[in-house]
């Protein structure tokens, strides 16, 4: 039965997004169940995309992205896929409308990860950005406000840039693997091979603007994907907290985390913020 592969495909999302990241794994459940699904199927997508151009080198990576992409069409116009996770995908995407130029972004910075390695102009950047992140940003609002145009287009500028911070964050915190692994930098006019506690500055600043564009809306999601969010945001801020305070030759020679009893106390914090209106 279609029903019962429809659920194998959305368990295989499920399983993807918690196997993948502790982390967006916990605050995807802390979002309304009626909505939790359809994150786990947009994450899902990402991430195999995400995979095919950062982990699969002893495979030809293009050709496998080039099927994959391709496999993306037929189920977003068939409505049925045997990949599981391109078939959850297009669930969400059908039935929350997703444009289709957000998918088509995020899968051209995708693309660009397979040949381009230094981003030496902003405006190169800003686009890598967009369809890294700022677009699953939007793909998730578009779950979050239920299809309503109105909240979507009052919000969408704050979702981008909450996209964009975590983006950042994880440039910054994965700076040693992208650099020396996949020979990547993507801060603009900063020398990752020379960073200093100038440059690490420079880039904090500018996740610091976009988070707290961010929060403001936040604060004006529906109640279903409020307090989901807000606990993503403080995860990163934390993370973003820790980095401030580590020294750049030390982020260029280590990954830093937040460890697991960190996280789950930042879940409390964050419910009783959230519960007292003091996010």
């Amino acid at each position: 039965m279609k029903a019962l592969f429809d659920t194998i495909s959305y368990d295989c999302s499920k399983i993807v997004t918690k196997t993948y990241s502790t982390s967006f794994s916990l605050a995807t459940k802390m979002l309304y169940k009626s909505i939790r699904k359809d994150i786990y199927n947009i994450y899902g997508f990402v991430r195999f995309a995400d995979e095919i151009v950062d982990s699969f080198h002893d495979y030809d990576k293009e050709t496998l992205f080039n099927n994959f992409s391709n496999d993306l069409e037929d189920a977003l116009h068939n409505k049925i896929s045997l990949n599981p996770i391109l078939n959850s995908f297009q669930h969400t995407y059908h039935q929350y409308n997703i444009d289709k130029e957000l998918v088509d972004a995020f899968l051209h910075s995708m693309r660009m990860d397979l040949h381009k390695s230094t981003y030496l102009a902003e405006s190169d950047f800003k686009k890598y950005i967009y369809g890294s992140a700022d677009v699953v940003g939007l793909m998730c609002l578009k779950v979050f406000v239920k299809g309503d145009k109105s909240k979507y287009n009052e919000l969408k500028e704050t979702a981008m840039a909450l996209g964009s911070a975590f983006q950042k964050v994880n440039f910054l915190r994965d700076l040693k693997a992208d650099f020396d692994d996949l020979n990547r930098s993507y801060f603009p006019n900063i020398d990752l091979s020379r960073l200093d506690e100038t440059s690490k500055k420079t880039i904090i600043e500018d996740i610091e603007s976009d988070f707290n564009k961010g929060l403001s809306g936040i604060k004006k999601l529906p109640i279903e994907a409020k307090f989901g969010v807000f606990m993503a945001y403080r995860y990163y801020s934390q993370l973003l907290k820790k980095l401030k305070k580590t020294p750049a030759l030390q982020i260029k020679n280590t990954r830093i985390r937040v460890s697991d009893p960190k996280k789950m106390e930042l879940l409390m914090r964050s419910y009783v913020k959230y519960q007292l209106n003091l996010m």
